[in-house]
């Protein structure tokens, strides 16, 4: 009998149930459910409706029963950055907002004043990126939201207490929030007494590959099957970077929404040089480091697609976009003004107006000018890691859905000047499998775990 994994991987757009098990040697995968996510407006902000959402989680485990595939584990993967706040009963405090809400605009200037953000990078390696959790969570002490608050669980943190009735902060997640220290890589409890944040809300940190706990005996009758609950890499690119069909140190893109570039390194690197290049420091599995550059990514085409009321496909515009001659116009795709424009398609035209270059108008210049402009600032970022770890790369490896998309792999080979290697596409939901897989002892390291995904998926060679 098949011993079955469960990997719910939740992104912003979607989430999905994806079925794992071990055959002749390799590791074979099955969507079993599938719902969409995306932001809420609601009283001027933006938020997340984690009910429907953890209603979506359940439903999946449901479908597992009526296939007859009951998972002996369960791993819960999220974006970063957003949490929800409990009370001293465990109730949720207020809405649980999404990143690309504006609200922290002015509450960053009052964390910089306390502490610089220069300061602040030195401390933590965290870039600055207006949404991290630092800058909400501070938002939420100024309106008085913290006043009640117990215990904060970023999102995986508190879908996995919901199921289980306990509460873990996750390491590789907690390094999204601008609030770990780049020496110890636990908690930066001089930056949290500096701002004034309740210290109680800060737990012990829990690894990836460790047990959280049983499901509810409610959710047990619910669902038809008792599970327990896993660690994975909570954090959506940490478990992605898990599934990097190589060892050692390989520069990667997790490719998706964003775009993550960068490397696993021993250590963090809070140096002047990371500081001007903006990048981060986020963690791995083992407590390594993701030393890594966040990238706007797919967001731009997926926002321009919904300008387009999903008329095109993406094979579409990749048509589109190649069968265009004479346009070579790059923005800077990390610009801000790209982060949540009311129109995309416009927000780029401006930016290709204002810097005197040639305007796209057609679908498919603009859609070449958001995968080119992609892959000239990957290239850029590549040079930046080469200068600032010494480390000299002749392969990049692009996972995620991200990689599926040839003409931007074409693109980054030229633009880079590197071999890319690309694929596996579901290497979120397959690093969250292997975090499960270590944790029962079906691989014995990480290392095992990655020859068993290069012998398991297509990766695909350009360049």
């Amino acid at each position: 009998m098949d011993k079955y994994y469960l990997a719910i991987d939740i992104g912003a757009s979607s989430g999905r149930h994806i079925l794992s098990y071990v055959e002749n040697g390799k590791l074979k995968l099955e969507e079993v459910y599938r719902f969409e996510n995306g932001m809420d407006e609601k009283d001027g902000h933006l938020v997340w409706d984690y009910k429907k959402l953890f209603k979506n989680i359940v439903e999946g485990l449901k479908e597992c029963k009526k296939i007859g595939k009951i998972p002996s584990s369960v791993g819960i993967d999220t974006w970063g950055v957003d949490y929800a706040l409990l009370d001293e009963n465990d109730e949720v405090i207020g809405d649980v907002y999404a990143y690309r809400d504006s609200r922290t605009e002015e509450p960053i200037k009052k964390v910089h004043s306390i502490v610089p953000f220069e300061k602040l990078y030195e401390r933590t390696g965290s870039q600055f990126q207006i949404y991290n959790t630092i800058y909400q969570l501070y938002t939420d002490k100024l309106s008085g939201k913290l006043d009640k608050a117990e215990r904060f669980l970023m999102m995986p943190d508190f879908f996995g207490f919901l199921l289980t009735g306990v509460k873990k902060n996750e390491f590789t997640n907690a390094s999204t929030t601008g609030l770990l220290s780049a020496k110890t890589r636990e908690w930066d409890y001089e930056t949290i007494k500096d701002l004034g944040l309740p210290e109680k809300l800060f737990k012990e940190l829990a690894q990836p590959a460790t047990l959280v706990g049983s499901v509810k005996p409610e959710i047990a009758a619910e669902i038809g099957y008792e599970t327990k609950v896993v660690l994975t890499a909570t954090h959506d690119t940490a478990s992605a970077v898990m599934a990097v069909p190589e060892t050692g140190h390989p520069l990667y893109i997790s490719s998706g929404t964003w775009s993550l570039l960068g490397i696993e390194s021993p250590v963090a690197i809070s140096t002047k040089e990371a500081l001007e290049a903006n990048f981060t420091n986020e963690g791995g599995y083992n407590k390594s480091t993701r030393f890594l550059k966040n990238i706007m990514g797919l967001w731009m085409i997926q926002s321009v697609r919904r300008e387009h009321e999903k008329k095109y496909s993406w094979g579409d515009y990749v048509v589109m976009s190649k069968a265009v001659k004479d346009f070579d116009s790059i923005v800077d795709v990390n610009d801000q003004r790209f982060l949540a424009p009311e129109s995309m398609i416009k927000a780029i035209q401006d930016y290709c107006k204002e810097t005197g270059q040639k305007v796209p108008e057609t679908p498919g210049e603009i859609a070449l000018c958001v995968y080119d402009s992609l892959a000239v600032c990957y290239a850029k970022a590549v040079k930046t890691v080469e200068n600032i770890t010494g480390y000299k790369f002749d392969t990049i490896h692009i996972v995620g859905g991200g990689s599926m998309n040839g003409y931007l792999n074409e693109l980054t080979a030229k633009r880079t000047g590197l071999k890319v290697m690309a694929g596996p596409v579901e290497a979120t939901a397959i690093g969250n499998i292997i975090a499960q897989l270590l944790y029962d002892g079906a691989v014995k390291s990480i290392d095992d775990a990655k020859e068993l995904v290069k012998v398991s998926f297509d990766v695909e060679t350009i360049g």
